[in-house]
């Protein structure tokens, strides 16, 4: 029986929507106030989402302390509280909340192997969310 596991983690952080390819007018008209020269934050909201054979022992689709470890480690360690303008996957990439869903897709999927990622959503704002499930996915 496959099951599925999403759980959910939160960090605050900052960026600056900009991108070098556009001129400072089309930057303002296409990010608005998120093109702030000063950046803003965001206390996002992050949900795992993994799926599996129930063990027939445990009854778990996978160990919740194995994934919290991991995403602790790997992902909240090197995102929370940071300039996410500043981290070496966003050297080319505007940071934008889809680039960092998939960011933290692919460090999951990479790493995580007790369970199958089926996909990451974040919430960026209480209007704002985004979901991730892979090329293959949504």
């Amino acid at each position: 029986m496959k099951a599925l596991l999403t759980r959910r983690y939160m960090f605050p952080a900052s960026h600056r929507l900009h991108s070098d390819e556009m001129s400072e007018q089309e930057n303002r008209d296409v990010y608005g106030k998120c093109n702030n020269p000063y950046g803003h934050g965001h206390n996002y909201v992050i949900e795992v989402t993994v799926s599996g054979q129930v063990d027939g022992q445990t009854g778990m689709v996978c160990n919740l302390v194995d994934l919290d470890d991991f995403v602790k480690t790997q992902v909240l360690e090197r995102y929370d509280h940071q300039n996410l303008n500043l981290l070496s996957e966003f050297a080319n990439l505007v940071p934008t909340t889809e680039n960092l869903c998939i960011a933290i897709y692919e460090i999951v999927n990479r790493g995580f192997k007790s369970a199958h990622l089926e996909k990451i959503r974040i919430e960026e704002t209480m209007m704002n969310s985004f979901e991730y499930a892979g090329d293959n996915g949504l």
